[in-house]
């Protein structure tokens, strides 16, 4: 039995690489339909400040740029899910599934996803921004080496996962502008939450 029934509380997938805008087109979705925002990214952050034994593994993980292995980011985004089943209009899950057996995983022990939000760019406009932001982050993962690996770990990963599920897919052009982008992203969420 799913843990939440996703005719009334919607699961999007919001997948794209990194310094694709996915987080601000996350809160744009989340001020205008009340949906709960799940970053794998923050999940793992969070994890990592708590200090566990999970977050010194993590840690070292994370520092080799390497992806996390699946079970530990399903038991995450699960416990999330499951805080949060009788609250929330909807889910949006950011950054996930990072390959093709994290949907499969997914889809067995939470919900199967509604529909797939990829925000497609060149991999030049992301270096460029993720460049951008690391003068201002601080973030270890943002220097040109490390956003070499992970442009090159997500765009391997990610083809197998759009191939996975080409009815749920909707592509939208992330080198737009964000208020384009986020009409796009309407059209695609305004049906889902209508009935």
């Amino acid at each position: 039995m799913a843990p939440i029934d996703t005719s009334k509380t919607p699961i999007v997938w919001v997948l794209g690489g990194p310094g694709s805008g996915k987080g601000t087109q996350c809160d744009k979705i989340i001020a205008k339909y009340g949906f709960t925002h799940l970053s794998t990214g923050d999940l793992l952050r969070a994890e990592v400040k708590s200090g566990s034994d999970r977050a010194k593994c993590l840690t070292t993980i994370m520092e080799r740029g390497e992806l996390v292995p699946n079970d530990i980011v399903l038991d995450l985004l699960r416990e999330a899910i499951l805080a949060h089943a009788n609250d929330a209009k909807g889910f949006l899950i950011d950054g996930y599934p990072r390959e093709k057996s994290q949907g499969i995983a997914f889809e067995k022990a939470v919900a199967p996803v509604n529909v797939i939000i990829y925000f497609e760019a060149s991999t030049e406009t992301l270096t460029k921004r993720l460049l951008g932001r690391a003068a201002s982050s601080g973030r270890a993962d943002d220097n040109e080496e490390t956003i070499k690996l992970r442009l090159k770990t997500f765009h391997d990963n990610n083809v197998h996962v759009l191939m996975q599920y080409p009815d749920k897919l909707k592509k939208i052009n992330a080198e737009d502008t964000v208020d384009s982008i986020f009409n796009q992203v309407q059209e695609i969420l305004d049906p889902l939450v209508a009935h």
